[in-house]
């Protein structure tokens, strides 16, 4: 990768207009940051750190996802390995209300503030969401006051009303990649359609959780373009994924994304959006190693899923805590979020 000379002052740039004003880079500006050679890799990563310190704090945010409903999803998405479309190893099952309670008791031992219901759907039926209702209701009745997220697909207003009278706090839908790519990843459902849910549940008052995967054969200039879009949504907490190759799915032979490539997307991801929590999600454990990891920690990276993904192993909770102790990062506790 080569830079042209005039290119490193986009450096500069985002000092001035991100660091010191809060003004996210646009879509241009953020295509300058992804094309900058190694060489500049780590004054990147010095800076999307001093902007996750000055305009989100010290603290990290730490999240346990749990899958309610897996597998045998009616959508074509190509990186999903709990398509009921592609020949996965992945087979439908529920979770039980007695297993879902004890994943939020287990995830809030660990000092995480977040708890993610998690189901492979279009969008939630009835049965669904009388599933919901009633584990929030028993986690509640655990004493267990975790903050509940759910992420359940593509809704209605009448569905978006209903997680509010829930309590449910958080609502993630990913938009997974840039509009112009979106086509290629999925064709079972619009980008548009996820747009909308994203505003529903913006305007119901719920917290808007919202990112996707890099390395979904996108090009360098369609990752700014993706980065852009999510600062115009101004999500609350925006989630970075990197591709997993899942057996049986159209992207099993994809390449894993290179560390550093993978680092500069984090940075140019948080110099595009100083405020929201930006969060390690799936695929960091494969892209990174326990470094790269670190590195990501300190450019720009301010929330973390702990424990295992959907359909995926992570690493343990007690390793991440652990790592967070080592870099003096403060776990946000459960009182600053309620």
């Amino acid at each position: 990768m080569t830079t042209a000379p005039e290119t490193v002052d986009i450096l500069a740039v985002a000092r001035d207009q991100v660091l010191e004003r809060g003004v996210g880079l646009g879509e241009e500006q953020i295509l300058e940051v992804l094309r900058l050679d190694d060489d500049h890799l780590t004054d990147l990563l010095a800076l999307a750190h001093e902007v996750r310190m000055r305009w989100c704090g010290p603290e990290v945010e730490v999240e346990g996802i749990i899958s309610l409903k897996t597998g045998g999803c009616p959508e074509d998405c190509h990186f999903c390995s709990q398509s009921g479309r592609f020949p996965t190893p992945v087979r439908s099952a529920w979770l039980d209300i007695p297993g879902l309670v004890k994943a939020a008791r287990q995830t809030a031992e660990t000092g995480a503030t977040e708890f993610c219901i998690v189901a492979a759907v279009r969008g939630p039926d009835k049965r669904l969401l009388s599933q919901v209702r009633e584990g929030i209701k028993a986690i509640r009745e655990d004493g267990n006051d975790i903050q509940i997220a759910c992420s359940l697909g593509m809704l209605t207003q009448e569905q978006v009303d209903e997680l509010v009278e829930m309590g449910v706090h958080r609502y993630n839908h990913n938009l997974e990649t840039a509009r112009s790519h979106f086509a290629n990843v999925v064709t079972t459902h619009t980008w548009e359609e996820r747009w909308e849910t994203l505003r529903m549940i913006r305007e119901a008052g719920m917290e808007v959780c919202c990112g996707g995967i890099i390395g979904m054969g996108e090009s360098i200039e369609q990752r700014a373009e993706f980065a852009a879009q999510l600062a115009e949504l101004n999500p609350d907490e925006c989630t970075m994924n990197f591709l997993i190759p899942q057996p049986g799915t159209p992207y099993e032979g994809y390449e894993v994304v290179e560390g550093k490539d993978a680092l500069r997307t984090v940075a140019a991801f948080r110099l595009a959006m100083p405020r929201p929590l930006l969060r390690f999600s799936g695929g960091r454990e494969l892209t990174f190693g326990d470094l790269g990891t670190k590195q990501g920690m300190l450019g720009g990276i301010n929330a973390i899923i702990v424990g295992n993904y959907l359909t995926n192993l992570g690493r343990p909770a007690t390793a991440d805590l652990a790592m967070l102790d080592e870099l003096k990062m403060p776990v946000k506790a459960i009182s600053d979020v309620l």
